[in-house]
């Protein structure tokens, strides 16, 4: 078993960045892949990101590829998000979420949750 924490979320002006850390006690979290999803209010969550137990593969949604950098270090229990050129859009809580599969799309099953961190991007 593994529990997950957010940090970083914040206020931000359109085209600045923000990095979103999700820290892990427990269970090693290199025993995991792991993903970042968001949800806004009256919206689904989403998947955002997500990254193999070794860091050596990645997956990004559409909206985000170019912008968004997900990243781990496992020697410090950690999983970031970089993200970039935030848009209003981007606005949401963001979760960081375990998976036991090997290569976390959207469609896999994620077993743990954190309890999110809130991301707000003005105009």
């Amino acid at each position: 078993q593994v529990q997950l924490v957010e940090s970083g979320g914040g206020l931000v002006q359109a085209g600045g960045s923000l990095r979103l850390s999700c820290a892990a006690s427990g269970r090693t979290l290199n025993t995991y892949a792991m993903g970042w999803f968001r949800q806004a209010p009256g919206k689904e969550r989403e998947f955002v990101a997500g990254i193999s137990r070794r860091g050596s593969w990645t997956s990004y949604s559409d909206s985000v590829k170019a912008r968004f950098t997900i990243s781990r270090d496992n020697a410090k229990n950690t999983v970031y998000l970089q993200m970039n050129s935030l848009q209003p859009e981007d606005t949401a809580a963001y979760y960081c979420a375990a998976s036991g599969a090997s290569y976390p799309t959207g469609t896999v099953s994620y077993d743990y949750w954190g309890q999110g961190t809130q991301v707000t991007v003005s105009s």
